[in-house]
């Protein structure tokens, strides 16, 4: 019944937008195995012109390899994934030159000047002369690096070694960029800093951008997402829309003893839905701040503590799969994967 839904919803998505844009990225029912394990099952959604798009997924949901599939590292079992009329298997040189690609590990060589390595990333893809040049000045200039333009990569902050991570990917006029967690081991400032220059690259240039996180304040900054878990998409839609669904504030129950009996007693009691997460009972619920006094009132010393919060897109998550962002199920999927990928 879940996926139904699910399925209905991200339908609706589509069709709605489908016929006011041309998609620059378009993914058509991927799916993705490796050997015993389903990495990508059905995935289907389109990223629109000069949109920041975001794939949002524990570890083990299955973005990583969207990505690979995106960036033409890998080719899938099935379906379909095309970037400005590219596709992915057919055409994947065509395909590179249209985008940019920041992996999650580090790209940049640390004993090259922030000029050198850009200029080396500029003759891979055919650029020379005096517009490598200039052009090399204008991104380092995009990039608040132009003034160490001569110093090595090696001296700069994890900050500023994304940044010239960031302008390799430009540095060709790419009209997509795909960015895999970008931010991984970046501090607050540089994080923050990261995400402001991905606006102005959606704002200024009209660059659209797909990155992939598994953070949910990083997830509130794009203007649409696609959560994923275990290989399924399980919600489509901007930020707002999806909490909007939680239609209440969300309620969560530390039971003293049994979290299963104390929610079976408190539908059984108030007639809400329950979900069990843990030792937890997590309830959605209108006017939940007078409705918390009844149920402790009603199951005295039964309750250890509780929490009344308006919807956030861990509680999307948790409505639509049932189980919290990371749990046992998802963190035993990546290791899997990692697994796999090292055999």
């Amino acid at each position: 019944m879940a996926s139904k839904v699910v399925s209905a919803f991200v339908d609706a998505s589509s069709e709605a937008s489908s016929s006011s844009y041309q998609p620059v990225i378009s993914v058509e029912n991927l799916v993705h195995r490796y050997e015993n394990r389903t990495a990508l099952n059905g995935v289907s959604f389109d990223v629109r012109p000069a949109e920041l798009f975001g794939l949002l997924g524990p570890n083990g949901s299955g973005k990583t390899t969207l990505f690979r599939i995106l960036s033409t590292l890998m080719i899938p079992s099935a379906g379909r994934a095309t970037i400005l009329g590219s596709d992915s298997v057919r055409e994947p040189a065509r395909l590179r030159r249209q985008i940019g690609v920041v992996f999650q590990s580090q790209s940049i060589d640390l004993k090259l000047t922030a000029y050198e390595n850009l200029w080396h990333q500029g003759h891979l893809y055919g650029l020379r002369g005096t517009a490598l040049k200039t052009r090399i000045q204008e991104i380092l200039e995009r990039v608040g690096l132009a003034e160490r333009a001569e110093e090595l990569v090696e001296t700069f902050s994890g900050g500023m070694q994304r940044r010239i991570e960031l302008a390799k990917g430009l540095l060709h006029h790419p009209g997509v960029l795909l960015l895999d967690e970008p931010t991984t081991g970046l501090d607050p400032g540089a994080r923050r800093d990261l995400w402001q220059y991905l606006q102005i690259l959606r704002d200024e240039e009209r660059v659209s951008v797909l990155v992939t996180t598994h953070l949910m304040e990083e997830a509130e900054r794009c203007d649409r997402l696609a959560i994923m878990n275990e290989g399924n998409l399980v919600a489509l839609g901007t930020p707002t829309e999806l909490k909007a669904e939680i239609g209440g504030d969300v309620v969560l129950l530390d039971a003293a003893h049994d979290a299963g009996l104390l929610a079976e007693r408190i539908r059984d009691r108030f007639h809400v839905e329950t979900t069990v997460l843990e030792n937890q009972v997590r309830i959605e619920r209108e006017g939940a701040h007078r409705f918390v006094t009844e149920v402790v009132e009603a199951f005295p010393g039964e309750i250890e503590a509780l929490s009344v919060s308006k919807p956030a897109l861990e509680d999307v998550f948790i409505r639509r799969t049932g189980h919290k962002f990371w749990s046992e199920t998802n963190t035993e999927a990546a290791q899997s994967s990692s697994e796999t990928h090292r055999r």
